[in-house]
């Protein structure tokens, strides 16, 4: 399946109304620096947090926001190479001119955000500190208007990325809007809390407080903690209804000059052995399997768009269609098929030939394959958000939106610009089987449109190696993955 799946329960947040953003939240007056404008704001002065018996943790979903009050906040993160450090920079806009701030080094150590950005405490009813911790923060993420008259939209990437190859982030704020700094969607552990009420004392660290002009005042907020049993209240998930392509075209279309996208392969990550026993009694034979994620991006200047159509029971033609300068459509062509996966956790359709991975020896010659090389594309990560025509905001971002179910007479599938697609290979015949392999130095090989069925316009740079070393015994294989520049990604 696709990216990787966030694992515990829905935690249910009740506040008394994002309305309340502008009022409950109004700072203490400050003499904050000419481009502060940075508020941090508490939804409500009381929330209640719902964890369930089979899963009795909860996110700190404390309804605490970043309010832009002034002008926006922008952050561009990046790195020239994987041999580079992160580099930071703040954006101001001011008075119709544009200026960049450097962050001092160390501010921004990764693409995920900033780094023990609050502090956080939960007192209890008897005033015993239960939770004292800092959490990092991305700052793009739930955005919010916090007052009517603020612009109906924002420009800015709504999340951070955790992808260890991404080059280039964008994180904002935009003016009279807000970003949630706690929650489900923030990359910090759960906690297993008893049920009652506490206090939550919340604040910014003093590092982001003297940078943005920030008040070090701090939010308090009561918080009531309930238990239910596993049906009880629990949210229903809903899917959303895939995108249909319109008609389908008549012929195999035409490759009109143009940009075309640009597809890239990451190294793998996540590399792991997992071991199964095939067979049964004592003649059981252990079985192990190197199993990775992957990424293909698209660094642009122009979308993969693909529409598939179905032509018979399982079976779709794919077509992919081709934009100008402006984004407008101006041509299509064939470009191989999609097919119906019927496996449980995919059920969905999957275009033909998107990737293709392979271990290699020592002499890079290929050892094994693996089976996997249909996809349903989605963007599942934020690559690179700076390079050219990249959106920021881009459309199939889950496979509930793009990849269909088996009623659907077409399905468009997209893979934007600056966005790559993640799969993780963690299921026999999705991974390497390795147990006949000797110990020994190898590579895992990803490579972006093998057959070459896809129109891009550059074909030079869709493959990528990734080291791994093999040790160990039969049913006990170890693998150690030696990092790539400065990114330690095993």
């Amino acid at each position: 399946m696709n990216g990787i799946s966030r694992p515990g329960r829905p935690v249910v947040l009740t506040v008394a109304g994002l309305a309340a953003l502008a009022v409950t939240g109004a700072p203490a007056a400050q003499a904050a620096p000419a481009h502060g404008g940075l508020d941090l704001i508490a939804a409500s002065s009381e929330v209640t947090l719902t964890q369930y018996k089979d899963w009795p943790r909860v996110d700190l979903d404390l309804g605490v926001y970043l309010g832009a009050t002034g002008t926006p906040f922008e952050i561009r993160a990046q790195r020239k190479s994987y041999k580079d450090p992160i580099t930071a920079n703040r954006i101001v806009r001011t008075g119709g001119k544009t200026r960049t701030e450097p962050l001092p080094a160390g501010l921004v150590k990764n693409f995920g955000g900033f780094s023990r950005f609050l502090h956080v405490t939960l007192t209890d009813a008897k005033g015993k500190k239960v939770v004292d911790r800092y959490q990092d923060v991305c700052p793009s993420s739930s955005p919010a208007r916090v007052k009517p008259g603020a612009p109906d939209k924002s420009p800015y990437p709504d999340g951070c990325s955790d992808n260890p190859w991404t080059l280039g982030s964008i994180w904002g704020v935009q003016s009279g809007w807000a970003t949630a700094l706690t929650g489900y969607n923030q990359a910090n552990p759960q906690v297993k809390l008893a049920d009652g009420t506490y206090t939550a004392t919340v604040s910014v660290t003093a590092p982001y407080q003297r940078q943005f002009g920030i008040s070090a005042a701090a939010k308090k907020i009561r918080v009531k903690v309930r238990t239910l049993s596993d049906d009880e209240g629990r949210p229903r998930a809903s899917g959303t209804p895939a995108l249909k392509a319109g008609p389908k075209p008549s012929g195999a279309g035409a490759v009109p000059k143009g940009p075309k996208p640009d597809l890239r392969a990451l190294p793998a990550w996540n590399i792991e052995v997992n071991h199964n026993t095939e067979g049964h009694g004592t003649a059981a034979a252990p079985h192990d399997y190197l199993a990775f994620a992957a990424n293909v991006w698209n660094a642009g200047p122009s979308p993969l768009v693909v529409d598939g159509f179905r032509v018979k029971q399982g079976l779709m033609d794919a077509y992919q269609y081709f934009f100008d300068g402006n984004g407008r459509q101006v041509g299509y062509a064939r470009t191989g098929g999609m097919e119906w996966d019927a496996r449980h956790g995919h059920e969905h359709w999957h275009f033909k030939d998107f990737a293709s991975y392979r271990l290699l020896g020592a002499d890079k010659k290929e050892v094994v394959r693996s089976q996997k090389e249909a996809f349903c594309l989605a963007n599942t990560d934020a690559i690179n958000l700076l390079v050219r025509n990249a959106n920021w905001k881009p459309e199939n971002t889950d496979l509930h939106t793009a990849c269909g179910d088996l009623s659907s007479l077409s399905v468009r599938e997209v893979l934007d610009v600056g966005s790559g697609d993640s799969y993780v290979q963690d299921l026999p015949g999705q991974s390497f089987d390795i147990s006949k392999l000797k110990n020994g130095t190898y590579y895992i090989q990803v490579i972006a449109n093998p057959a070459h069925r896809l129109f891009e316009g550059n074909l030079n740079n869709n493959v990528s190696l990734r080291k791994v070393i093999l040790g160990g015994k039969p049913g006990k294989r170890t693998v150690k993955v030696p990092p790539v520049g400065l990114v330690n990604a095993p």
